[in-house]
């Protein structure tokens, strides 16, 4: 079998990075028929009782009582940021986790980590003395 995959390689190369993705499509393929087939079935089980409160709009934390282009308070988009910004951090903290074993304990790639590290802890504790984790 091996040697028939070489003979139509030389003939045509494209066909190795075809069949190459063969495995992805397979995967997407049981991928969507197995989402597919758990939202039918969410579908059919979940009670459809709509209720007062299940229709009632609800915004950010806290009922509608206003206008729909009331301002809101700058509070809310900090905590958005904050938390974005610290997600982003947790996303870079795990690839350089996994790759800590091949960088080495004292490498480059640490003290570079070390700094951005500190850079946000740095900012983090501006935040925590200047009030903006404080929801009162």
């Amino acid at each position: 079998m091996a040697e028939a995959f070489k003979r139509r390689r030389k003939r045509n190369p494209s066909v190795m990075t075809l069949e190459a993705y063969v495995p992805i499509l397979i995967f997407m393929i049981v991928a969507l028929a197995f989402g597919g087939v758990l939202m039918g079935v969410g579908w059919l089980v979940a009670p459809a009782k709509p209720d007062d409160k299940k229709l009632a709009p609800y915004e950010c934390g806290f009922e509608a009582f206003e206008d729909a282009r009331m301002r809101f308070d700058v509070r809310y988009y900090l905590v958005a940021i904050l938390f974005i910004l610290f997600d982003l951090e947790i996303a870079f903290l795990f690839p350089w986790a996994v790759a800590l074993v091949d960088l080495g304990a004292w490498s480059a790639g640490f003290w570079a980590m070390m700094v951005f590290l500190g850079i946000l802890t740095v900012g983090f504790i501006y935040e925590w003395k200047r009030g903006a984790l404080d929801w009162e």
